[in-house]
């Protein structure tokens, strides 16, 4: 460990660039102002455009987040990813550490070479894969004991060994270890926010690595007062950026959008806000209306997997048989590579005849749709028209969300 030197407040432990001792905890504590710098450089209502800065390279916010489960985004290469500009990637770390390894991948020089991604990196912490796995896990107040979904094996998470796991994976942004617990069991919830918080105290207890931001997560369900305990609880933690994770996972529309406002009026205005596994075009909008700045999802590359499209006049299916003749492409406003080359003929005789390439380009529009509309939100907020367009945007992607797209363990 560095040798470090007492801050008495959360605002001071962002001035230096020594380990620190927190005033409320006593943890040891890396800072560094210099590898990760949150700016906020606009505002409308809550909405707002601010700048992160990384090991890899600056992000904008708001951003959507591709996910690449295995390392890879699937169907595309990093430079396709690339070219839907996006800037931020999501790997899997409950999958990475079974499949290839962590300690391979650190071997290897770390995910960014492994996989040949140069810009920033996310890894979640493997909580929510772990804790999907209800018939064949075990919880206890130190960890979580599972079966490999692959080949049935016996594995152990405590927050401890997640933080391990991602020092080796190497990604500029990891997430402590937090317990997902359904929505609406309000006991349940409390225990599994009590216990998120102290597995949160014990993952900045020992992190070693300066070059990676370490995310907290709030939890609570749709309970607005275990969500308020855990939002100021994790917020009175020295994290480099705040999660709000336990959503999207059978709540109402409503309900979600209540929590995320509670939630960001509480969590610190100096550090990015991640609404985890969120990706609807109508959520990312009412996110960002709430204090959102990073979203992830695998919707995108799953819709077109099963042969659907972003557009303006609601989610195209491409397998049915009136684009057989449809010269257009998916979206006329749309710039990419997919829509400035191809017509929804060609894309449906992709699908009709079992073509891979189908997927690739679907893909390739439906993340450049997310990943455009918050370019296009950005550019509001700066403006200060973010709330004049919202209704405009609602009512242009309504018809393109879909609630059943949380991400499953085959994924």
């Amino acid at each position: 460990m560095l040798l470090c030197e007492n801050y008495t407040s959360h605002e001071d432990s962002v001035k230096t660039p020594y380990c620190t001792t927190h005033a409320a905890t006593g943890l040891l504590l890396y800072n560094s102002p210099v590898m990760f710098e949150f700016t906020v450089e606009a505002q409308d209502g809550r909405a707002r455009a601010g700048r992160f800065l990384t090991p890899h390279g600056e992000l904008l916010t708001p951003l959507f987040t591709p996910v690449g489960t295995q390392a890879a985004v699937k169907t595309l290469t990093p430079a396709q990813v690339e070219d839907t500009g996006a800037t931020l990637v999501l790997a899997n770390t409950y999958h990475l550490y079974l499949r290839p390894g962590d300690e391979i991948v650190r071997d290897l020089g770390g995910l960014h070479p492994f996989m040949h991604w140069s810009r920033p990196l996310l890894t979640d912490s493997g909580g929510f894969q772990v804790f999907s796995l209800a018939a064949i896990r075990k919880i206890d107040d130190e960890g979580v004991t599972f079966k490999s979904h692959i080949d049935g094996s016996l594995h152990r998470f405590t927050p401890e060994k997640a933080i391990a796991v991602q020092e080796n994976l190497g990604a500029d942004i990891v997430m402590v270890l937090d317990e997902c617990a359904p929505p609406y069991d309000y006991s349940y919830v409390q225990r599994a926010v009590e216990r998120t918080h102290r597995w949160a105290e014990r993952c900045l207890k020992v992190r070693t690595r300066a070059d990676q931001a370490l995310f907290g997560i709030v939890q609570g369900g749709v309970f607005p007062d275990l969500r308020t305990a855990s939002a100021q609880f994790i917020a009175s933690l020295p994290f480099e950026g705040y999660a709000i994770g336990g959503l999207s996972v059978g709540e109402t529309k409503s309900e979600m959008y209540a929590m995320v406002e509670l939630v960001n009026d509480i969590l610190p205005v100096n550090r990015p806000r991640y609404l985890m596994g969120v990706g609807a075009p109508e959520d990312l909008i009412e996110g960002v209306r709430r204090g959102v700045d990073i979203f992830d999802c695998v919707l995108p590359t799953r819709l077109a997997r099963h042969h659907a499209a972003f557009s303006p006049e609601g989610r195209l299916n491409l397998q049915n048989a009136s684009f057989a003749r449809d010269e257009r492409p998916l979206d006329s406003s749309c710039d990419c590579y997919t829509c400035r080359t191809f017509s929804r003929a060609y894309l449906r005789h992709l699908i009709v005849a079992r073509e891979t390439l189908a997927g690739t380009l679907l893909s390739i529009h439906n993340l450049r749709s997310l990943i455009r509309l918050m370019e296009e939100i950005r550019l509001a907020i700066q403006n200060h028209t973010f709330e004049a367009l919202y209704s405009e945007w609602l009512a242009r992607w309504r018809g393109n969300a879909k609630r059943d797209y949380t991400e499953e363990i085959s994924s």
